[in-house]
């Protein structure tokens, strides 16, 4: 059986495989026409005065840091590194590749006649955003999302280059070609062959009581949970005298999300122990506690492993990681219809992964799509908490904190404290756009 005929079988070849098929359709369907939306073609050429190049710390960099203040030398790091297993040498080989790359770039810029800052992502703030025309994000999908976090004109182009395309995915990034062909890239953003896409982020605001809008910067810090709160009890001492505890209107939180958010407690899987005589302890799961409202529908009381939503840019990330379903679980499901209904389904291996490969797709949608992706992980379903709707497509998401050490992160880089009384509301604005570019090939 081809993948179309399957596909015409499953969405509308019997009632009653249509019953429970029939939101994957629409979805399936979404997701072949929201994919193909085509971007917005560049009128003219586009020739800044002004880049900054904002680089990523290589492990090498982040090893030679994290124990500068114990005096190593690089004899000694090399062999702490061998006795943790990493190869100093292999370390070195990837610093080196990057740095050549970054260079490559620097110089293409500087012979267009245009001016380049370069910056180490540590140093990169607002001045350097005001300062440029558009910056170039040199590095991996990591160093990108960090640089797309502190600009907030969307008129200001952001280009993603993977520098060390062997061991970073860069879905960000232009095409892997580009990372050593910077200046054919240069050549077509002057030329006008190329597409301007406009990247959806999430805004965040947040309200309530016992609330800290004082972000943790998680860029450049490898922090346990115990650092981790730490972090955010000081964060709170030092805004003690000019951050409010309560807030009667939303306050609009300082950082896009580009690809997601996660809500939930600090350690989703941390285990609480709980003492019942002097001499037995029983360990308990701590799951993230909330309530969560879909497009201003009503609250839901729910527990679980945490909270994630998506955009467009990020349902290729963790997003897909947690909904994708694997060979094995669609050939069970599918032999478990098989005997349910006594329909001739076929179970052969060109089917099970043609059904595999639909479905996972169907997840995949637009970085334009005006709406967002949540995710609920390993919800708890019982006569107290309820779970009606495991994932799906919404314009807001509303969620009231219940929980007692939880935060919420965006894009694995920025923590904000979200514990019990604070109400947060996620949502999209055209003002949030990221601007970035499509070469035409």
């Amino acid at each position: 059986m081809t993948s179309r005929a399957l596909r015409n079988f499953l969405c509308h070849g019997n009632p009653v495989v249509t019953v429970f098929s029939g939101s994957y359709c629409s979805r399936l369907y979404f997701h072949q026409t929201a994919v193909c939306k085509v971007a917005c073609q560049a009128k003219s050429g586009f020739k800044p005065s002004k880049v900054a190049v904002v680089t990523k710390t290589t492990r090498y960099e982040f090893e030679q840091q994290r124990y500068l203040y114990a005096g190593l030398s690089e004899e000694d790091l090399k062999q702490l590194l061998a006795l943790k297993g990493s190869s100093y040498s292999g370390l070195l080989e990837r610093h080196h590749i990057h740095t050549h790359n970054v260079t490559q770039i620097v110089d293409n810029l500087q012979k267009e006649g245009i001016e380049v800052r370069v910056v180490k992502r540590g140093e990169y703030n607002e001045d350097t955003v005001r300062w440029a025309d558009a910056i170039v994000s040199a590095g991996g999908d990591g160093t990108m999302l960090l640089v797309a976090s502190k600009v907030y004109d969307k008129n200001k182009p952001v280009i993603g280059v993977n520098t060390d395309p062997e061991r970073s995915e860069g879905h960000l990034c232009l095409p892997v070609r580009y990372t050593h062909a910077f200046s054919e890239a240069l050549h077509k953003l002057r030329k006008g062959e190329f597409r301007w896409q406009w990247r959806q982020r999430i805004r965040m605001h947040l309200e309530g009581t016992g609330i800290n809008p004082t972000p943790v910067d998680l860029h450049e810090q490898q922090l346990s949970l115990e650092q981790h709160n730490k972090a955010h009890r000081s964060s709170t001492e030092s805004q003690r005298s000019t951050t409010f505890n309560s807030y009667t209107t939303p306050y609009l939180l300082p950082v896009r999300g580009l690809n997601e958010i996660f809500i939930g407690e600090s350690l989703s899987s941390r285990v609480k122990y709980k003492s019942f005589k002097p001499h037995l302890t029983l360990s308990l799961h701590r799951a993230s506690y909330y309530e969560i409202s879909i497009d201003d529908g009503p609250w839901e009381k729910q527990k679980s492993s945490g909270l994630s939503i998506c955009t467009g840019t990020g349902s290729k990330a963790w997003s897909y990681n947690i909904n994708k379903l694997v060979e094995q679980a669609v050939e069970d499901v599918l032999r478990i219809g098989k005997a349910k209904t006594g329909l001739d389904i076929p179970l052969n291996r060109e089917v099970i992964e043609s059904v595999t490969e639909a479905y996972n797709e169907s997840l995949i949608f637009s970085p334009e799509d005006n709406r967002v992706f949540f995710s609920v992980r390993e919800p708890i379903v019982n006569r107290v908490f309820s779970n009606s709707r495991q994932r799906g497509f919404a314009s807001k998401v509303c969620v009231r904190s219940r929980c007692w050490d939880a935060c919420m992160v965006v894009d694995g880089g920025t923590s904000f404290e979200f514990n019990d009384g604070a109400i947060a509301t996620i949502s999209l604005h055209n003002e949030d756009l990221l601007r970035t570019v499509i070469l035409n090939d």
